[in-house]
Formats: structure tokens, sequence, C-alpha cells
């Protein structure tokens, strides 16, 4: 297999570990200031807030395994590790959002007397918290698909506290203590959203799918215009995880030609592969008149 060297955006953990101890505040003073002020939309964010720190936690077991270096037992280490995080965080959101929509809907028919002032100063200390908490992680976000989860959480969280703060002030000014439902629903909703995006990402990854971007017929017409090439056939494109794309694939080279020939073949192909469509890892098997299947996808 030959791969093509890329710089990687490496991951700070110690950034999950601050983030780690920032919820674990919020979600104790949020439990504690929901039950004195009695507002469902505030403990509701607590719990929100606590998935989040388990959430945060599994993601840095996550990040720690992927950086183990691959062995006999394990030839591809644990990069899949944080593919794994990601659809089970993406899960819990949802699962978690179901929770919140019940409990609303219940409240929401039995209206309770909310100590708004509480729900108010709990909720801009969510926004804060959260916020420095997303914003640490967003960088990450962008290169890394667990971290991308874990920071979703954290900015779904500072929205459902600013949806709070709403709520409090409405309480507060209007007395419209239904707004606390409504807004539980609403973060609720949120959630459901962002968490089955995430979570059929992720599972394409897991089930090894062609990646959207990836038009294999495209990647055929391409190599197919190196001299030399017979026929690129039996392929497959996955992602290992967020850094690494790979290629499998026979190639029916069009002489019978040597090694050193077929290794300058495989350079070309590399570079086409590589800046065409971002693919870094490379096994080809080359073959001359080999009687098998010519077919672009072959099912096993």
């Amino acid at each position: 297999m030959s791969k093509v060297r890329i710089h990687k955006h490496e991951v700070k953990g110690r950034n999950l570990i601050f983030s780690i101890i920032l919820n674990l505040l919020i979600t104790i003073a949020q439990v504690i200031g929901g039950f004195i002020s009695g507002s469902l939309a505030l403990i509701s964010d607590a719990l929100h807030n606590f998935s989040d720190v388990i959430t945060l936690i599994f993601s840095l077991i996550a990040n720690k395994l992927s950086r183990r270096k691959a062995s006999i037992d394990h030839t591809f280490g644990f990069k899949r590790a944080e593919l794994i995080a990601a659809f089970v965080n993406a899960a819990t959101l949802i699962i978690v959002a179901l929770f919140l929509i019940y409990g609303a809907i219940e409240r929401f028919y039995n209206p309770h007397i909310i100590k708004s002032g509480l729900v108010i100063w709990m909720a801009l200390l969510g926004i804060v918290v959260n916020g420095i908490s997303a914003l640490m992680l967003k960088k990450d976000a962008e290169h890394n698909l667990n971290m991308k989860s874990a920071y979703l959480h954290l900015f779904t969280d500072m929205l459902a506290s600013v949806a709070v703060l709403v709520g409090g002030l409405l309480m507060k000014y209007f007395g419209w203590f239904w707004v606390d439902s409504v807004m539980t629903i609403l973060i609720a909703v949120y959630l459901i959203v962002v968490g089955i995006d995430l979570l059929k990402t992720s599972t394409k990854m897991l089930m090894l799918f062609t990646p959207e971007h990836i038009n294999i017929k495209e990647i055929v017409r391409e190599v197919h215009k190196i001299r030399g090439v017979g026929k690129l056939h039996h392929i497959h494109v996955w992602h290992l995880n967020d850094d690494e794309l790979h290629l499998e694939a026979h190639l029916d080279c069009s002489e019978d030609i040597k090694m050193s020939e077929f290794n300058n073949l495989l350079h070309q192909i590399e570079q086409v592969l590589f800046t065409q469509f971002h693919i870094n890892h490379i096994n080809i098997q080359p073959e001359f008149k080999k009687e098998d299947s010519k077919d672009f996808i072959v099912q096993d």
C-alpha cells in the first residue's frame, strides 16, 4: 500500500480536558438551580450538559486510542475509535432530545411557578461556559469528526442556554411560564437535527461507504488517461478516519512491463488520485491479461 504524505492537523486533547472540567461545574450548578427554581428547561439544559461531560470523556478516550501505533494484532491501530465516538455521541444527542420532548409536553399541560431570576443567572453562566468550551474545540472540529461531535454538543448547549435565558426573561416580565416547555422542545428539535446529520456521516464512514465527494467513474476516466494503463477495475474507496482516504483496485496493464516500469506508472496514478481526489492511501494490484471480472465494482 502506498501512502502519500500530507500535513495532519494535530488535535489537542488538553482542550477536551478543560472542557470536561467546565461542563462538570456548570452541570452541578444548573441541577441545583433547576431544582430550586422549578425550571424544567434549566434541568433539561443541565442533563444535556451532563451528557456533554460523558461525551467529552468518551471523545478524549477515543482521541488517545487513535494515537496508538499499529501492531500485529491491530494492523490499522485504533484510528477508527474516533468514528465510533462520533457515532455514539450523535446517538446520545438524539436520545437526550427525545427525553426532553417527553418531559416538556408533560410540563406544558401542568405548568409550574418558576423562580425566573435564578433561571436567568444560570442561563448566563451556561452561555459563558459552553461558549468558551465550544470556541476551544472549533478549530479541531473542522478537521476531526470526533471533535466535531464534541463541539456540536457544546455549541448546542450554548444555544440551549440562550433559549433558557429568553424563556427566563419572558417568565420574569410577562409571567409566561409555559415558555419553559416551549423552549425545551425547541432545544430538543435542534438537537435531533444536528444529531441525525452527524449520525449519518459517522455511519457512512463506519460502513465503508464511498465518500460523497468521490465519483468512481471520474476516477476511472482520469486514471485511464495515463499512458500504459489498460483498465482500472475491482475498485474500493473508503475513509479509514477523517485524515485517511483509501483506494484499492486492480489495474490491467496494457503491456507486460517490468516492476520498475510499474513503479513509475503507480507514481503517476498516485499523483492523479491525490491531487484531484485527495486520496492518500493507494493499493493497486497489477495484472496483465489475467482472466477475472473487469467491472469497476465487484461483489466478492
